[in-house]
């Protein structure tokens, strides 16, 4: 298992490092530290374009070699990105064109990362240039296993630029998609407001108007922009594997952050690669979710440097970030906990960021592995050394080992986009937030989660669930009906189903395409302000803890043949159905249709397992996050406590611990942000 740091040498040389005899003399410092912390892999370079190329066409290369050849001297490999999210002062001033412009057409300066247009043709060569530059003064040194792509794309609001070379590879995109004007006009429905075009140089980019732009055409700029720079990532990906086969190559994702889509993205490079918000965002579900949604954005196909078949988090924050409004310290223990829950969703390579506090700079005060002064704290070093001689223990039992999810959560960006556009019919309704309820009621009854695309194979699922495709395409109607038809329970909500993949409502009855199979057509739907609420009732064996609120969406349904859940309480709609299950072919599909609180999503868990026999990893206490990384005949179990108290676990047989070597009979108390890894291995079940 590869366990290491984002090392930026560039910044600790003489007179910031080192000496005036001896300017890089901090490398081998540094080396010597890693080293001593069981750090084996550092990622370099990404930021370097401006030292690589001082001018056009001169490259220095050299001191990176050096770089590399002193992490090799300390068993330590390398990660090397390339430099082009950062380019330099000199190719802006020579070449103002790939400068990107805004909205309102006003340009954005250089003097700092990513002020690039993506479709400038000046940009996108010179970037071939370093990165081709870069693989053949470095692609064969011994120390390199991997290449990362970029970093940070689609960044800081840099998705898009509405620059000349923009518009002009944006109607030709819009021209190989529909081919012919007439199509164009009709799909994305441009009578409206009588914006018809009678030839593809008419059509405009989105740029800021006295009204909002026709939403079709919004997403499909939206999808041009991620082609764009999934196609930039593939220019980089094609030139490594060409001039470097032999090495994988990823770039650094946010779990879903950024307007392009993540999927294709993965689809592009060999592994994913991902960043965490764990310094910032404490919710131990949030940052689980996030790891899913990392993990399950490349499902096959995977190449990572040492075969094994997961993602790396290649920026895990080890310390409090500079931006925030007020940055508090990540407290001691809480590091740990925060990796070994990344490693038990699947990571097999964690990279701290950063290994050292800069003396300069916009993140000076980032937190880091080590401060600007090597002889103040060591705290954070230490615990990070004892993460460190605890994988080297664990790692043999992780190899080869993955995350196997019975459940599943479906997303698609183009949904996502299309929500985000004004005129939807509650403008406090959020996608993430909706989807983050279901979640956590899973996370917190220790259910495993995937995540994926309307479109892919859901067959490997006992329950998927569908929140809010509100933009369904036919494909992905028939793909929901296959998997219920064949056994699955899917579990859908409101805002289903009510536009297509050219934004248009259907004339047959929401959701379109999927009357059939949750029996029933919503008539209408009632949107409810934040201080509004209406209640439930409940039938049947739907257990309920709690009374719960149906907020902010109210779907009126009318059944067709579709069993009755729960009905609304209040209003001119009481007794109307509120949630439906349906039989179709060998499955259920179940239809929920409003937003309510935490502790419906709880009891819907609840029964959703008893309805489809899913059974929790383990018997834990609540307030115990558990995950499972499994391989034929092993599994390996991760127990977290995120709370500052000590909790009491009871096992029933003898478990191995793994950190420590010991089996553990009855009572186990996990103390506070405690970590406990434990595995189910045939010779272990029959032990004591």
């Amino acid at each position: 298992m590869y366990f290491g740091v984002d090392y930026y040498p560039e910044q600790w040389v003489f007179p910031y490092g080192g000496t005036a005899d001896k300017p890089e003399a901090q490398w081998l410092v540094d080396a010597q530290l890693m080293h001593a912390a069981g750090i084996n892999v550092a990622r370099i370079g990404e930021f370097t374009w401006g030292l690589c190329e001082p001018e056009e066409g001169k490259y220095d290369f050299e001191w990176l070699k050096r770089v590399m050849n002193i992490l090799g001297e300390h068993g330590i490999k390398v990660v090397l990105g390339t430099p082009t999210s950062a380019p330099p002062l000199w190719l802006a001033k020579k070449y103002p064109e790939i400068l990107p412009y805004n909205e309102t057409g006003h340009v954005k300066h250089e003097g700092t990362r990513r002020a690039v247009c993506f479709n400038n043709d000046t940009y996108w060569n010179a970037s071939k240039r370093i990165v081709e530059k870069m693989a053949r003064a470095l692609g064969e040194h011994e120390q390199l296993i991997a290449w990362q792509i970029d970093s940070g794309l689609g960044g800081h609001g840099t998705e898009w630029s509405f620059n000349e070379d923009s518009r002009l590879e944006w109607q030709n995109w819009l021209k190989l998609k529909y081919e012919t004007v007439e199509k164009l006009n009709a799909r994305l429905g441009l009578r409206q407001w009588s914006q018809v075009v009678t030839a593809f140089d008419q059509v405009p980019m989105p740029r800021q108007a006295p009204s909002a732009h026709n939403p079709a055409l919004v997403l499909d700029w939206h999808r041009f922009c991620s082609d764009t720079i999934v196609a930039f990532a593939r220019m980089q990906v094609d030139l490594l594997h060409e001039i470097c086969p032999k090495h994988p190559v990823t770039t650094n994702l946010r779990a879903l952050q950024r307007k392009f889509d993540h999927f294709d993205m993965a689809g592009v490079v060999d592994f994913v690669s991902g960043e965490t918000k764990a310094a910032i965002k404490t919710k131990s579900a949030e940052l689980a979710c996030d790891l899913d949604i990392l993990r399950c954005l490349k499902k096959s196909d995977v190449r990572t440097p040492d075969g094994d078949n997961g993602f790396w988090v290649i920026e895990q924050p080890a310390g409090q970030v500079s931006w925030g409004e007020v940055n508090s310290l990540v407290r001691p223990g809480v590091l740990r906990q925060f990796t070994y829950q990344l490693i038990s969703r699947g990571a097999t390579g964690v990279l701290y960021y950063r290994w050292r506090q800069p003396r300069f700079g916009n993140e000076k005060f980032s937190g880091a592995i080590l401060p600007h002064h090597l002889e103040g704290s060591r705290r954070v070093y230490e615990e990070i050394s004892h993460i460190g001689e605890e994988l080297k223990l664990l790692a043999p039992a992780l190899k080869d080992t993955k995350v196997v999810a019975q459940a599943c959560i479906l997303y698609s960006h183009e949904n996502d986009w299309t929500l985000q556009q004004p005129g939807q019919p509650n403008k406090f309704f959020n996608l993430r937030e909706h989807i983050q309820l279901l979640y956590n009621a899973l996370h917190d009854r220790n259910v495993p989660v995937d995540f994926a695309r309307p479109s892919e194979d859901l067959s490997p699922y006992k329950i998927v669930f569908a929140p809010s495709l509100h933009l369904l395409t036919g494909g992905e109607a028939d793909r929901l009906k296959l998997y219920v038809q064949n056994g699955g329970t899917l579990v859908a909500t409101f805002n289903t189903g009510l536009v297509d993949e050219n934004v248009t409502a259907p004339d047959s009855g929401f959701p379109h395409d999927l009357t059939d199979l949750f029996g029933l057509e919503v008539v209408e739907f009632d949107m409810l302000p934040p201080n509004e609420e209406n209640h439930l009732t409940f039938k049947g064996s739907f257990p309920t803890g709690h009374l719960h609120p149906g907020r902010v969406w109210c779907d009126l349904i009318e059944p067709k043949g579709c069993q009755i859940m729960a009905t609304y309480a209040k209003d001119f709609y009481a007794g109307k159905p509120a949630m439906t299950v349906n039989t179709f072919g060998l499955g259920k599909a179940i239809y929920i249709g409003t937003q309510s609180h935490s502790h419906f999503y709880l009891d819907l868990v609840t029964w959703l397992r008893q309805a489809s026999g899913l059974q929790p990893l383990l018997k834990v206490p609540e307030n115990i996050e558990v995950c499972c990384r499994e391989k034929e005949g092993s599994k390996i179990f991760f127990l977290l406590n995120h709370q500052n108290s000590q909790i009491r676990v009871q096992f029933y047989k003898p478990m191995h611990d793994f950190l420590t070597g010991q089996n553990i009979v009855g009572n186990y108390d996990l103390p506070p942000h405690g970590v406990l890894v434990i595995d189910e291995h045939p010779d272990v079940k029959s032990a004591g």
